[in-house]
């Protein structure tokens, strides 16, 4: 492991933030990893992003971003990974004195999710919402072989960018109707709407149709009302705390060894500490 220097505080920083269960997970895998690393929540919004990267000193080892923030972080860095380029979004930056590396890890936090859920090949599939989520959920897809992918959106239009980005990655992507009739059967369904976001039954039970496996990012309240109505279809419906356990893994493999494909020492034990740690919260 790639441990060097006195970086050793860390934070979650957004708008909403006190929601957010990065700590327990941080904080549990750099106790298993045997760090005396500090990880904590800040309130900060887009408009003050920038000064608020200026003022850390060089105790700081690295961020997590979560919304507003992710645009900012993107533009900031001055080195992004492929799935970062992809998406336009960073949610992870590591600091250092040649400046901050950004990178992307909703996407691989999907992957290993919907593989978690036995979702490890995709030919067709749906994502509902046309958010910077989806962006990350395309790109997921397109690393699980996907060739047709439909984004449901309120406004089609919004999906537009999500469009251009299927076409970038190989991708049939077509831009839908919430409630429409779907033109294609779906492997999985990917929702990326906020838990707390309102769907007609009947928008729900369109996009639902015949997929065996809904991803729903949301993951409080659990279950979502996505949620609940896969499950009277009787199909599977996984929230998304997989999701998050895993981009958080990808972030630890970042900030301890500058690579989010390195993986951790005792790597198992860790993430076995993480999901303690989200199950117990």
């Amino acid at each position: 492991m790639t441990v060097t220097g006195p970086r050793t505080r860390l934070a979650v920083w957004g708008s909403p933030i006190a929601h957010s269960r990065s700590p327990q997970l941080h904080l549990a895998a750099y106790a298993a990893l045997g760090l005396d690393w500090r990880y904590e929540r800040r309130e900060v919004g887009a408009e003050r992003f920038d000064e608020s990267v200026a003022s850390l000193d060089d105790t700081w080892r690295g961020l997590s971003l979560t919304m507003p923030l992710k645009e900012g972080a993107f533009r900031i860095a001055v080195e992004r990974d492929r799935r970062a380029e992809l998406t336009g979004a960073v949610n992870t930056l590591l600091l250092g004195p040649g400046g901050p590396r950004g990178v992307n890890t909703d996407v691989g936090g999907l992957v290993r999710a919907l593989g978690d859920a036995g979702v490890r090949a995709v030919e067709t599939a749906r994502v509902i919402g046309a958010g910077a989520t989806a962006s990350s959920a395309l790109v997921a897809l397109s690393e699980l072989g996907a060739s047709r992918v439909d984004v449901l959106a309120r406004r089609p239009d919004a999906a537009r960018g999500l469009v251009v980005l299927g076409s970038r990655l190989g991708m049939d992507v077509r831009a839908r109707p919430l409630g429409e009739d779907p033109a294609t059967l779906a492997d999985v369904v990917i929702g990326t709407l906020p838990g707390g976001a309102a769907l007609a039954e009947k928008d729900a039970d369109a996009a639902l149709t015949d997929a065996p496996v809904l991803l729903d990012v949301a993951y409080s309240p659990w279950p979502s009302a996505l949620a609940e109505r896969q499950r009277l279809r009787g199909g599977a419906a996984v929230s998304g705390l997989g999701m998050l356990l895993h981009q958080a893994l990808l972030q630890v493999r970042f900030f301890a060894n500058g690579d989010v494909d390195e993986p951790l020492a005792a790597e198992d034990d860790v993430l076995a500490a993480m999901r303690a740690a989200l199950m117990g919260d």
